[in-house]
């Protein structure tokens, strides 16, 4: 009776080892660019909690990249990572690169892979002469705002007041603001003037208003490679104290992924 179970239970054996393997899905890889700058708003320390809870919360892999380096001679090291990342999210001000570097950058746009920028990416790899030379081996990337993000950075408005947010008109039951309340709100950082958008064909979703100016403060549009493009002047480390900012990032990665 032994040598019948025995033989029964080599055939189970032998047809379970026989099934295919079933692939485990990757997570989806969000690659975010920080650095720490008195003018770059703590992204250093609100992106790392936030990219914590898209891996322990929302089944995302989260790397996040912090800038080291001298004035107009930065690198973010372990950029290669851009390479499997899924999205890319860009945090940083004034930032030039080792060519090399900023070509991964380049290549992750170029493919068609998604962008998702948060405020002083409005002039993420813009460098002013008033910021100094640019050593040799190193670049700008002026072109980043207008191609990429589909705006021009026209200045800000006054940081006292901050901005009185708002769904735009047609967007309020847009799915991007899915589980967004309430709307509107203020946020304790100043308005980015943009308007009028270099891309006309941009869907605008928040308005933010300071006295009787009213800027575009959150859009999508896609870019000449294909590529999804999701971009918020909001990221005042006091944004990120309340529920909006949080819950349209996410949203915002879950869109960026989306066929």
């Amino acid at each position: 009776m032994r040598s019948i179970y025995t033989l029964l239970s080599c055939i189970l054996l032998t047809a379970l080892f026989a099934l295919p393997a079933i692939a485990e899905s990757p997570l989806p890889h969000a690659v975010f660019l920080v650095s720490e700058d008195p003018h770059n708003y703590e992204a250093h320390a609100t992106i790392p909690p936030f990219a914590a809870l898209l891996a322990e919360e929302h089944g995302f892999q989260a790397t996040v990249l912090q800038r080291e380096g001298e004035e107009n001679a930065y690198e973010f090291p372990g950029l290669g990572v851009v390479a499997d990342a899924d999205v890319l999210v860009v945090f940083v001000r004034r930032t030039c690169l080792p060519a090399e570097d900023m070509a991964m950058i380049r290549a992750h746009i170029e493919s068609g892979k998604p962008v998702l920028g948060i405020r002083t990416a409005n002039h993420a790899f813009a460098v002013r002469e008033a910021d100094g030379a640019i050593p040799e081996g190193y670049e700008d990337w002026w072109e980043f705002v207008p191609d990429v993000l589909g705006c021009e950075n026209r200045g800000y408005g006054p940081v006292e007041p901050g901005t009185a947010v708002s769904a735009a008109t047609g967007a309020e039951n847009h799915a991007l603001l899915e589980g967004i309340e309430p709307i509107p709100w203020h946020s304790p950082g100043n308005v980015y003037r943009v308007a009028p958008l270099i891309d006309e064909d941009a869907e605008v979703l928040l308005l933010g208003s300071v006295d009787d100016a009213v800027e575009p403060i959150a859009w999508t549009r896609t870019t000449a490679h294909g590529g999804k493009v999701f971009y918020t002047s909001l990221g005042h480390p006091g944004d990120f104290d309340s529920p909006q900012l949080p819950r349209l990032l996410l949203n915002a990665l879950r869109w960026c992924l989306e066929p």
